[in-house]
C-alpha cells in the first residue's frame, strides 16, 4: 500500500505545483467518503437481518480505507500538516476498530 500511496504522491508532483482542481477533486472525494461511512451505518441498521447490516458495515469499512488513503496523500502533499494528519487518522483507527468490533459481535449472534 505505501508503495501505491507513493505512485500517487509522485504522480501529483510531477508539475511542482498542486492546481485548484487537484486538491478541490481530493478534498471532494474525502469529503465523499467520510460522509459514506456514518450514512452506510445508518442504512445498515435499517435493513431487517444481521446479514444486511454486516454488509452495509463492511462498505462503511471500505470507505474509511478509502479515506484513510486520502488523508494520506493529502499528508503528502502536504495539504495537510502532519499534526492534522495525525489527529484525523487516529480518530479514523477508533471508527475502524468499532466497526470491526461491530461486526465480530453482529456475526457471533
Amino acid at each position: 500500500m505505501a508503495k501505491v500511496n507513493f505512485i500517487s504522491h509522485k504522480n501529483l508532483h510531477i508539475n511542482q505545483k498542486i492546481s485548484k482542481e487537484e486538491i478541490f477533486g481530493l478534498t471532494s472525494q474525502i469529503r465523499r467518503s467520510s460522509i459514506s461511512i456514518p450514512s452506510n451505518i445508518a442504512e445498515g441498521s435499517g435493513r431487517e437481518s444481521n446479514k444486511d447490516f454486516i454488509r452495509f458495515l463492511y462498505i462503511s469499512l471500505c470507505s474509511l480505507f478509502e479515506m484513510q488513503t486520502q488523508l494520506e496523500i493529502a499528508k503528502n502533499i502536504e495539504y495537510l500538516t502532519e499534526e492534522e494528519f495525525n489527529n484525523l487518522y487516529e480518530d479514523s483507527r477508533e471508527i475502524e476498530r468499532m466497526l470491526v468490533s461491530l461486526i465480530k459481535k453482529l456475526k457471533d449472534n
